[in-house]
């Protein structure tokens, strides 16, 4: 069976540059060059994007969720600027204490993913720039692909890597690896 055209992407460190004091206000979320439009020609090839990210921040109290729907908001529109579409938005609000089932690397979120587009996630390409955002997707039989921006290179250099992990430079690299493999495959 062929995986259903979806990406997961994480948010920060893959769309929009990191900060080890956490992303608190609109204003600090800025984007990673090239990958709005990265965002955009995946649309174009017929996929459907969605994020999945953990924002403890919410539970740390460092930004209410009237801010965390801020930063999303200011993300779409930045993302439609250039003809792109984040089709939803995933989110774990919980701290590592919590012991949710949501936060990466649980797999929870991206369970509610293959529960909200009623698809298997086997073969799907999960994106990230952390050991965990692999991991959950790895789990879920998603195709680990990471991207060297945000903590990437330090996730690459610790190692442990998921089998059959993918790495590119960043989203726009990972977005020509993909397409060009679908068009060798044509």
């Amino acid at each position: 069976m062929t995986p259903p055209k979806l990406i997961i992407l994480d948010r920060d460190g893959v769309i929009n540059h990191d900060s080890d004091a956490f992303i608190k206000s609109a204003d600090e979320w800025q984007v990673i060059a090239g990958s709005a439009q990265a965002i955009a020609r995946l649309n174009q090839a017929g996929y459907t994007v969605v994020v999945a990210t953990n924002q403890s921040g919410v539970a740390r109290k460092l930004f209410p969720m009237t801010t965390l729907n801020a930063i999303h908001q200011k993300m779409h529109a930045t993302v439609e600027q250039v003809g792109g579409l984040i089709d939803a938005v995933f989110f774990c609000p919980h701290s590592a204490d919590d012991n949710c089932d949501c936060r990466k690397p649980k797999p929870g979120m991206l369970q509610e993913i293959a529960s909200r587009y009623n698809v298997s996630l086997k073969g799907v390409h999960c994106v990230g720039d952390s050991l965990r955002d692999l991991q959950s997707g790895f789990v879920m039989g998603c195709i680990p692909n990471l991207v060297l921006t945000g903590k990437g290179q330090g996730t690459m250099n610790k190692g442990g890597l998921p089998p059959g992990t993918q790495i590119h430079s960043d989203l726009a690299a990972m977005v020509d690896a993909l397409l060009n493999a679908e068009a060798a495959a044509d």
